[in-house]
């Protein structure tokens, strides 16, 4: 990204511009989008100032005011659809996994989220005509689920036209029957995946902070974040806040945590991919007890929630809870060696 004048804004001179910047403030877009409490804190001003650089930053990058329906329209055709190279469940999605959006994957343990974060972080590299987006991949891994072997799996089990679409674009010469060339490919989109393990759930927020630096840092290169995968979300809260007496403040730092995410997809157009652990109800007498964790909070924040459920074998059902504009339904998929594939 490239430096903006920070110091254009009232009240931010070149002592507050510099403490901006190393908060990760270095672009009107991510002032205008900040609360004034929170830079404030971080550039050490009064609220009031604070409230009069966001203003400001929201006037420069002209964020903030009322748009007509066709304005909308106009600017959700800039986002992108990430496939999961598995017809059905991009039906379900209609076309696939949007940018801007958080999308909630939950299901209990062998359900197969880790894989859909996996498949995901490899799908996104490929190129457009294929489903992909062409962008990298910055990964918070929780739960050490993080597997450089499954994605050297997943990427020889891509289908051969995407494996040949690849290897065009990245100027890789040979065939998907090479293992020479397969392993530039597979070192190739490693490479491009960005991974940090989280240690609980304080650094857990910082990492999401640092992803919106990450992204600001290659949004102008070749290979811009276009997916930023959380696996999983909720395991530090869930194991560090235990009890009712802490329910309230677990909360309150799950809901900053999620605005940070949704930040970096807003501001850098990609995906934010997810997972969840769930519980079960046990006053519930009907249907599945199967409950996700997180309450009405994530509830609200994710744009769209799927649940993952085993069947027999290889199968798993993905089922679309909720989205703002898609009905529900399922789909089935299967995990195998070569990753996620149809029926």
């Amino acid at each position: 990204m490239a430096d903006v004048d920070l110091e254009k804004l009232p009240g931010v001179g070149p002592a507050t511009a510099d403490k901006l910047r190393d908060a990760g403030f270095d672009s009107f877009q991510g002032i205008a989008v900040a609360a004034p409490s929170e830079l404030s804190n971080t550039a050490d001003v009064g609220e009031s100032s604070a409230a009069d650089i966001v203003q400001a930053a929201r006037e420069e990058a002209d964020i903030g005011g009322f748009e007509t329906g066709s304005q909308v329209l106009e600017r959700r055709n800039e986002i992108g659809k990430l496939s999961w190279q598995i017809d059905e469940v991009d039906e379900l999605l209609g076309g696939g996994v949007e940018t801007q959006s958080i999308t909630e994957v939950y299901g209990e343990f062998g359900a197969g989220k880790s894989q859909v974060t996996h498949q995901l972080s490899v799908n996104v590299q490929l190129p457009k005509e294929v489903g992909g987006l062409r962008g990298s991949t910055i990964f918070i891994d929780t739960e050490d689920t993080f597997r450089p072997e499954r994605i050297d799996d997943m990427v020889r089990g891509l289908p051969e036209e995407a494996i040949e679409a690849t290897l065009e674009d990245r100027g890789i010469e040979g065939s998907p029957d090479d293992d020479e060339t397969m392993d530039e490919l597979v070192d190739d989109i490693l490479d491009k995946i960005h991974v940090a393990k989280g240690f609980n759930s304080n650094h857990q927020m910082l990492l999401a902070e640092k992803a919106q630096e990450l992204a600001g840092e290659h949004e102008d290169g070749e290979w811009p974040v276009r997916l930023l995968c959380v696996d999983s979300l909720t395991a530090h809260f869930r194991a560090e806040y235990v009890g009712r007496g802490e329910l309230a403040e677990r909360q309150q730092k799950l809901n900053k945590h999620l605005h940070d995410l949704d930040k970096v997809g807003n501001l850098f157009n990609c995906a934010v991919v997810v997972t969840n652990q769930v519980a079960s109800n046990p006053d519930s007498f009907f249907g599945d007890p199967t409950q996700p964790i997180g309450g009405n909070i994530l509830g609200h924040k994710s744009t769209f929630r799927m649940y993952l459920r085993k069947s027999k074998g290889d199968k798993r059902i993905v089922r679309l809870v909720d989205a703002p504009n898609l009905a529900d339904g399922e789909a089935v998929m299967r995990v195998q060696d070569g990753g996620l594939r149809p029926e």
